[in-house]
């Protein structure tokens, strides 16, 4: 049976019915998200993201929504910041990072999770370059009697553009170490998500020690990115394998639009 993993970058829930509907429907084994915001004891609704005149709604119970229409699912959130949001002049206190969702059923039996760029803020968001987290785990897959591991990660997102920086190849590097922590030799690997990259990238040569290839690129996918985006560079989110793992379906989802990126869909055979 195949194992099915959406990749994607949730946008705070801005597109939030859509979103819960495609993620319903498309019933992953496992979901990697990054941009979920999670207010501890709020009760839903929506609060508002700014930073100087930029304002972007966010759902702040986007962690629980997801949680509750994948109901047969461990949920694992990893926070990369915390910081304000705004329910009008009234600021609200937010953890904003990446999600993973496992099928109960496929034993987690390995886990690694930390900043591959800066660390957790003392106060706030933080200044831009922003901390940016990865979380990486070994799942068993009882149908063909081995292991995979999948790690996710967020890649910062620098004011000057999507350009290669020592910061971005530290964090390539700081990535490596924790696929390293997790994954066993000789089993598969799945590298996924909003790396925030040029394809011509240094990070690219840094994962190809470890024998990863992107899918988006070298599959002929063009745009990552939706309607919602309206900038150039339509390049942000990748996937990338390792030779052992058997590919049965890739997909950049151009619909339905459920952010203002596109959701990377693997199976592996």
């Amino acid at each position: 049976m195949a194992l099915r993993l959406i990749s994607l970058n949730a946008w705070g829930g801005r597109v939030h019915e859509p979103l819960m509907r495609y993620l319903r429907e498309a019933d992953p084994d496992v979901l990697c998200l990054q941009e979920v915001t999670h207010v501890a004891g709020h009760d839903g609704g929506w609060l508002a993201f700014r930073d100087g005149d930029f304002e972007l709604p966010q759902r702040a119970s986007l962690l629980e929504d997801v949680a509750a229409i994948l109901p047969d699912h461990h949920a694992f959130f990893a926070p990369a910041a915390r910081g304000p949001l705004h329910d009008g002049d009234r600021e609200v206190t937010s953890e904003w990072g990446l999600a993973t969702f496992v099928r109960q059923g496929l034993p987690v039996i390995g886990q690694a999770q930390g900043f591959i760029h800066g660390d957790f803020p003392v106060s706030g968001f933080g200044e831009h370059p922003r901390p940016r987290n990865a979380h990486g785990f070994r799942i068993f897959r009882p149908d063909a009697g081995s292991a995979v591991t999948i790690v996710q990660m967020h890649g910062l997102r620098d004011l000057a553009g999507k350009g290669d920086t020592p910061a971005r190849l530290a964090q390539a590097h700081a990535l490596v170490a924790l696929v390293e922590k997790v994954r066993r030799r000789g089993e598969g690997l799945v590298v996924c998500g909003d790396f925030n990259l040029l394809p011509d990238s240094e990070t690219f040569a840094v994962l190809g020690e470890l024998e990863l290839a992107d899918l988006v690129t070298t599959r002929g996918f063009t745009d990552t990115r939706t309607s919602w985006y309206p900038k150039e560079g339509r390049y942000a989110d990748y996937l990338l394998v390792t030779p052992e793992v058997k590919v049965g379906k890739f997909d950049v989802v151009a619909e339905p639009e459920v952010s203002d990126h596109r959701a990377l869909l693997l199976e592996i055979a």
